[in-house]
């Protein structure tokens, strides 16, 4: 009854009968009856139409979205009813995108331009199936750029037709499709999917894509969908995440299954049934068994950590125990994850003043800050003097935080009379701050010590970025701020309170931050992972160099070098002269340019070009001894 409502549509339905659905992956070299939609010769006129472009890592904004795809941010705001254009998206979040669609010799195509940004791909497949998500094949690409190769250089002005269509009964009052909206493919979409996330029927999405019976779609692929109005996508239709790249195709519509296969199906699930209830008998049997044996001690199980505990707040020397609301048999517990609240040490303004000589100058380590010794175990901790309105913010975010690459936050002190302030009690890595060691020319640092520490600097901004929900950007990412420990391993400080990532809350805490910022949030103060990057390249310049820039003019001269103006020769000595002195040549020249390489891109002006932690991490793994 379908394929035959489906005839009577395919000839009747008025849309364009040269739309075709591409049946082949997006990196098959191969042209096929729509890989580009057609139009006929005497089709003069455009269309404003629509495609749909999803979030991902490396395009997570509106803003990032609309520089890709060269459209006003403010009308992708208000058309996927999005309030900021710099707030983070969702992997995989779809953001519908006005475009213009023109008919250009015999296809239909919305004509952008790409620049080929530094390190990014210059692969055309990934560049067609990647960075535009299949809305254009690598073959079509090669075709409009014929002069380039299958790779192309950085800096490399592509000429990009993605596809789209325009109905022949294009019309504002005629009642039949308005719109044919470019929609990319991913696993799992089916014509019940699409039909709900978009309002339509499924005849009009077989029909408007000549689909014939029983299609194998591919992701990375694209599809129309028609509509007679204005474009609305229903975000409350589930839908599993788009997967990595190289996943099988998705059945759009399942064949139907003859009838030995049918019953070839129904035999095996009686057996795997009686498979697993015969496990569940004999698992009843071993579990009576050990209860009648007395191998199990409930009292004994209670008293001991989980073996499957798979990360475990850092406690204070006398907290000891979690809170009793911690699960004990999930290692993911929010409440596990929140112990940290409750295990806090209470520290009095007596037991502080004694641990600083009662606050003493030569005790002072930074602003609001004081150096520290437990007497009871000799340990030196950091003591930071804080507005009590931010004291339980500042926990709440240790709390979510277990890092070997960041400070542990040991205790808490609230003023007994005074309550404005209060101290919060973090641990003291024993060699004190970076900014230091650079400093001390009697006992530099050494070659490995230093891509040890960036290593370390990068695996706790990679946590922050990508292992804790929400994520979290530092924002104040300097030599000040990371502490070194006595067996030379980077921990990050002053983990405080700061704006949701991919907000822009102003410049109220840019005060805060010294040094050499990101350019973007000293104009818009947005609080974004790129700004951690930007700062991270900063530091890399000063471990290399050894100097401290406060405004970056003096690193901008300096690592002119890299610019690729300059002869090979020429780079090396500047590589050399910007050295840090004291390393005397001590140090593999292939890594420190690669050092400098990657420090020049993480701060590029525009954020987009920056790389992300993650790249960051493959490049400094292969450094580390």
């Amino acid at each position: 009854m379908f394929f035959i409502w489906f005839l009577i549509f395919l000839f009747f339905n008025p849309i364009n009968a040269q739309q075709y659905y591409d049946p082949s992956p997006c990196s098959a070299n191969t042209s096929y009856p729509g890989s580009r939609y057609t139009c006929n010769y005497s089709y003069q006129h455009s269309c404003h139409t629509f495609l749909v472009y999803r979030a991902t890592r490396y395009f997570k904004t509106i803003s990032d979205v609309s520089q890709l795809l060269q459209v006003d941010p403010a009308k992708l705001l208000l058309l996927n009813n999005i309030k900021s254009p710099l707030e983070f998206l969702q992997q995989g979040r779809e953001v519908l995108v006005p475009i213009k669609c023109s008919c250009l010799g015999q296809f239909f195509q919305a004509t952008f331009n790409y620049t080929v940004p530094e390190n990014s791909t210059t692969d055309l497949s990934d560049i067609a199936c990647t960075i535009f998500e299949g809305l254009l094949k690598p073959r079509t690409l090669v075709e409009e750029n014929t002069s380039q190769g299958n790779r192309v250089k950085v800096g490399t002005e592509l000429h990009v037709p993605l596809n789209c269509a325009c109905p022949d009964n294009f019309s504002s009052s005629g009642g039949g499709v308005k719109y044919l909206v470019t929609y990319p493919l991913v696993e799992g979409d089916e014509p019940s999917i699409l039909s709900e996330k978009f309002t339509i029927s499924p005849v009009d999405l077989w029909v408007a894509n000549h689909f014939q019976p029983w299609p194998t779609i591919y992701p990375n692929t694209t599809v129309l969908i028609p509509l007679k109005k204005h474009p609305v996508i229903n975000f409350s239709i589930s839908h599993s995440p788009p997967p990595s790249p190289g996943f099988l195709p998705t059945i759009l519509v399942q064949k139907t299954t003859n009838t030995k296969l049918r019953n070839l199906y129904i035999a095996g699930s009686v057996v795997g049934f009686s498979l697993v209830l015969a496990a569940l008998i004999a698992c009843g049997l071993y579990v009576k068994a050990l209860r009648k044996g007395k191998v199990v001690k409930l009292q004994s199980f209670n008293t001991r950590s989980s073996p499957l505990s798979c990360s475990t707040p850092r406690s204070s020397p006398r907290s000891g125990q979690l809170t009793s609301r911690s699960s004990a048999t999930s290692c993911l517990s929010p409440d596990l994850l929140a112990g940290i609240m409750y295990s806090l040490r209470s520290y009095s303004v007596e037991d502080l003043k004694r641990a600083t000589e009662d606050f003493s100058k030569e005790r002072k380590i930074g602003d609001q800050a004081y150096k520290g010794l437990n007497n009871n175990d000799n340990a030196e901790m950091m003591i930071k003097l804080m507005r009590f309105e931010e004291t339980r913010q500042v926990i709440d975010i240790h709390s979510k935080i277990n890092h070997i690459n960041i400070v542990n936050l040991l205790g808490v002190c609230y003023g007994e009379n005074d309550y404005s302030w209060s101290y919060l009690v973090f641990e003291l890595p024993g060699n004190g701050c970076l900014r230091d060691l650079l400093s001390n020319s009697s006992n530099p640092l050494p070659w490995d010590k230093r891509t040890q520490i960036a290593f370390d600097i990068a695996t706790g901004l990679h946590y922050l970025h990508y292992c804790i929900f929400p994520s979290y950007a530092h924002l104040s990412v300097n030599t000040r701020n990371i502490f070194v420990t006595t067996d030379w391993r980077a921990k990050l400080t002053n983990i405080r309170t700061n704006p949701p990532v991919g907000s822009s809350k102003g410049n109220e805490n840019i005060e805060c931050v010294k040094g050499w910022v990101a350019p973007e949030y000293v104009v818009g103060g947005s609080a974004s992972a790129k700004v951690d990057i930007f700062a991270f390249g900063v530091v890399l310049l000063e471990l290399i160099s050894r100097k401290d820039d406060v405004d970056g003019k003096s690193f901008k001269e300096c690592i002119a070098f890299l610019g690729g103006g300059t002869s090979e020769g020429g780079c090396f000595d500047g590589l050399r002269s910007f050295m840090d002195p004291y390393l005397k040549e001590d140090y593999p020249l292939a890594e420190a340019l690669c050092l400098a390489v990657l420090a020049k891109a993480c701060v590029e002006e525009d954020p987009l070009h920056r790389p992300s932690m993650e790249d960051i991490l493959k490049v400094l793994v292969r450094m580390v001894r």
